[in-house]
């Protein structure tokens, strides 16, 4: 299963089917093995506390290293945090045991029970412990083992999965397509709409903009970072380069046997490791560079120590026989000339005070020891410089401000039936894409206006693009009864799963609603 997963790990379903098993599986194991009893759980400080309920910090953060490890498995590599932190992993984690916690006291309440029987039968048809389309013993206490986790425990926690699945499948079946419900689906799908429009753009509105003073030193105050100037330092440095030093370093049989030894994966052939005879002029260069890297490293560290508190960074230079390089102010997004692509170097320079050295910091190009000889923090220069740029932008804004607030009014006079000038979208037929003629795509429009009649109109405006359009049905052609009347049960079979999602989701969305929930923010926050 995992195998096939990883192949398809680009595809969207895998991913979101990945996910319901993860919400689900790490949820109910938990439940048992952590918060399931009495609910104190494990360990110091708690993660959530749900009607009195704790989920202890241990519980949660074994939730959450369970998550990350199936994570891993699907992709087949390590998560790195940009990753978790954009799949939301910890959220993930606790959402999954708060829910199954609200989930399994409702159904308790709700005398739903689960056998032996089902339990077995739950595992049994589980894919993972399959072999040859059949259930496999020896499979299911491999996969077990693999992943740390006893017969005792897993059982306890498949138990409670099927009473999950349970208590929801109770929900979903109390779910009802009415004739009214399958009757509007059907007049979406299939009646034809023609719009009247009015549309406003920034750019259109531009010209009406009035800016005095006031307004300007208003926009400065309230958006001081988009005008003020970047962090800038100015250095002095001196830059060894160890490959001036290689020709003055030699090396012994015994280093470069040691050397090739640590590195052994870097000699791989066609056929396997290469023997150091083969390469051992290779060898031999890499671990003299390295040598000489780490010598001139040691000896800048200690030339640095010895002289960091007169400053003098010239008496540094002359104590390593080298010369002193200088720059002009320089920011992080426009480095001095000289070291474009030092990332490092600049990261360090941008930490120092001025007058201050620091190092070494080692590069590519050799090791670095530092002076900060001047350094000017970033400001937001006055309006008076700035007037052009402060300007420009506060008129953006205005103009933006003024397209919005005449599409509003625009609307407004739209619902009331009042007469305005507009423009039409021609005749169209639903799409989920939300694909209107004329004005471009908008699920937003299209859910909106396929829900009213002829004369109608949403109350606000929507933004599409850069424009705001508000609108009203000019005209509605109704699809013919009869075809509605022959495809009615179809429709109303077609509908129930997304109406029974709806109904769980509102059953949960309730469920939490009642509940007493104190989630630890801290824990959960992506820093």
């Amino acid at each position: 299963m995992l195998n096939i997963m990883r192949k398809k790990k680009n595809s969207i379903i895998i991913k979101v089917v990945f996910v319901i098993i993860v919400l689900s599986f790490v949820g109910t194991m938990f439940l048992v093995w952590g918060v399931g009893s009495d609910g104190m759980g494990g360990g110091k400080g708690y993660a959530a506390k749900v009607n009195g309920t704790v989920i202890s910090l241990d519980d949660y953060k074994s939730a959450y290293q369970r998550v990350s490890s199936m994570y891993e498995q699907i992709y087949g590599q390590s998560i790195p945090p940009e990753m978790q932190k954009m799949l939301g992993l910890k959220k993930v984690a606790l959402d999954g045991l708060i829910d199954n916690l609200l989930a399994m006291k409702e159904a308790k309440s709700l005398g739903i029970k689960v056998s032996k029987d089902d339990v077995a039968s739950s595992i049994e048809s589980m894919p993972m412990f399959q072999k040859d389309g059949k259930f496999s013993f020896d499979q299911y206490q491999q996969v077990l083992k693999a992943n740390r986790i006893t017969a005792k425990d897993f059982e306890e926690g498949q138990e409670a999965e099927v009473m999950l699945k349970k208590v929801r499948q109770s929900i979903r079946d109390k779910a009802v397509v009415t004739d009214s419900d399958a009757l509007a689906q059907y007049k979406k799908e299939n009646d034809k709409l023609e719009l009247e429009y009015v549309a406003y753009a920034p750019a259109d509105v531009a010209a009406e903009v009035k800016l005095s003073e006031a307004d300007l030193t208003s926009y400065l105050q309230n958006n001081p970072n988009e005008f003020k100037s970047a962090e800038k330092v100015a250095l002095s440095y001196i830059l060894l380069d160890p490959a001036s030093q290689v020709a003055k370093t030699s090396l012994s049989e015994e280093e470069i046997q040691t050397f090739y030894q640590k590195n052994i994966d870097r000699w791989q052939g066609k056929d396997g490791i290469l023997p150091l005879t083969e390469v051992k002029e290779k060898v031999k260069a890499e671990a003299l560079k390295q040598k000489v890297a780490k010598q001139l490293f040691e000896q800048a560290a200690d030339t640095l120590y010895k002289n960091i508190k007169a400053g003098d960074l010239n008496l540094i230079a002359g104590a390593l026989k080298q010369k002193v390089y200088e720059t002009d102010l320089f920011s992080a997004n426009a480095p001095a000339a000289s070291l474009i692509g030092e990332t490092a170097v600049i990261k360090k320079a941008l930490e120092l005070k001025q007058g201050e050295l620091g190092g070494p910091v080692e590069t590519a190009k050799g090791i670095y020891i530092l002076k900060v000889k001047e350094r000017k923090a970033a400001a937001v220069p006055a309006l008076a410089e700035i007037r052009g740029a402060v300007e420009a932008k506060a008129k953006g804004a205005k103009a933006i401000e003024l397209a919005k607030k005449k599409a509003e009014d625009a609307a407004k006079q739209l619902s009331a039936k009042a007469a305005v000038k507009t423009q039409s979208t021609g005749s169209f037929g639903f799409s989920a894409k939300g694909e209107i003629p004329v004005i471009g795509t908008s699920p937003e429009i299209a859910e909106a206006v396929f829900k009213l009649s002829t004369g109608q109109a949403p109350a606000a405006p929507f933004k599409v693009g850069n424009r705001w359009y508000a609108v009203r049905v000019k005209s509605r052609t109704d699809a013919p009864k009869a075809q509605f009347d022959a495809t009615r049960e179809e429709l109303k079979s077609k509908m129930l799963p997304k109406k029974q999602e709806e109904a769980l989701i509102e059953w949960n969305k309730r469920l939490r609603e009642k509940a007493k929930i104190e989630i630890n923010q801290a824990l959960i926050a992506d820093k």
